[in-house]
């Protein structure tokens, strides 16, 4: 901490002995081992030990170096508060004999990792579903236990943990998304400082941005005055993973900003206005390449790291730049060592066209096509 106040400074326990042995007259013996040596010791330790706690106490006095349930005092001063874990959720497809039943809340995991040791993800299921002629159903699933490890790849999700009669097989077909940890100490800073810094007043866009990111997993915000005309105002949700925030956040912010959606003033939004919370629209970036690799290098790996690196890229742009540039994805691809060089790039079938996003939309990975 930067600007320590004089009498937290040279407050070691050495400092602290020389300074008291320093009092004592000159004709008393206070040499290392003496009587007088041995009673100040303890004392000039507790001393040190109390600079250090006071130190502490002025930090935590501080948001910038706060920390924890300090940071969390610190904040609720001004009405910020930490944003708790949120589940994911997807959808599963269940696979048996046509007209079997299964039940809300039938639990399904993905399987537990012997060598690892990494324990199973349970979901349930969020409503009661009936297998159709085929024998398959779909149903949408939450994650049972809050956090980001509820985010699981497509085709993870394969165990019954309650067997039901007539079903043999689960799967989820996509990702399951949503699932976000308890907000962390930088998060909850930064949310903090905007808010001393830019309180927003009287329901600007500033504060309906407030608003929205006071929701657990919310990711990113947008707001639209007059989005369906007078006395109208849309938000837009991503989720942490910069992805179209799920059903479940933005019910939660639709209840907390405005739930009775009648300009009643029965959320944090002031009367008169009528807020509508939705998901932002995704629009799926696909891209096609041919690539000279280094020797030893496989088109699925390199695959996966143009993923890696177009997925960061898109990231960075979503609610803040409204252009998807194809220089910056070519750029992606030289950055990644094992490409030696690219021809026929294409970005959504264009081979030179910069990607238009609107308001309300988000840039997310598509498919990526690679050949050699």
């Amino acid at each position: 901490m930067a600007g320590l106040p004089v009498y937290l400074q040279e407050q070691t326990e050495e400092q602290i002995m020389q300074r008291m042995l320093s009092r004592v007259p000159d004709d008393i013996d206070k040499s290392e081992g003496s009587f007088i040596w041995d009673a100040q010791a303890p004392v000039a330790f507790m001393l040190s030990e109390a600079a250090l706690w006071a130190r502490q106490v002025l930090e935590w006095g501080f948001a910038s170096s706060s920390y924890g349930p300090y940071l969390d005092m610190r904040a609720a001063e001004h009405g910020v508060a930490r944003r708790a874990a949120t589940a994911a959720t997807g959808q599963v497809r269940f696979t048996g004999t046509p007209g079997i039943t299964v039940p809300a809340g039938t639990l399904v995991a993905t399987p537990a990792d012997e060598i690892t040791g990494e324990a199973s993800i349970e979901y349930a299921t969020t409503a009661a579903v009936t297998l159709d002629d085929t024998g398959v159903a779909l149903v949408g699933v939450r994650a049972v236990e809050p956090g980001r490890n509820g985010t699981v790849p497509a085709g993870v999700i394969s165990v019954m943990s309650a067997s039901v009669n007539g079903i043999v097989a689960v799967t989820n077909p996509e990702e399951t998304r949503g699932g976000t940890d308890v907000e962390s100490d930088e998060s909850l800073l930064e949310r903090f400082l905007n808010q001393v810094r830019s309180q927003g007043t009287s329901g600007n866009k500033a504060q309906y941005m407030k608003w929205a990111g006071e929701v657990p997993g919310v990711g990113g915000v947008q707001v639209h005055p007059l989005w369906n005309g007078a006395g109208t105002v849309g938000i837009y949700l991503l989720d942490a993973d910069k992805r179209a925030a799920n059903e479940d956040i933005v019910a939660a912010a639709q209840q907390y900003i405005d739930p009775t959606q009648d300009g009643q003033g029965e959320g944090m939004a002031p009367a008169g206005p009528v807020v509508t919370v939705m998901a932002a629209e995704e629009v799926p970036i696909h891209i096609s390449v041919k690539l000279t690799l280094a020797d030893g290098a496989t088109l699925a790996e390199v695959k996966a790291l143009i993923e890696k690196g177009v997925q960061a890229y898109l990231k960075q742009l979503a609610f803040a730049d409204p252009l998807v540039r194809v220089t910056r994805i070519a750029s992606v691809l030289l950055d990644i060592p094992p490409i030696i060089d690219y021809s026929d790039l294409t970005v959504n079938g264009n081979a030179d066209t910069n990607i238009q996003i609107q308001p309300g939309q988000v840039a997310v990975l598509g498919t990526v096509v690679v050949n050699a």
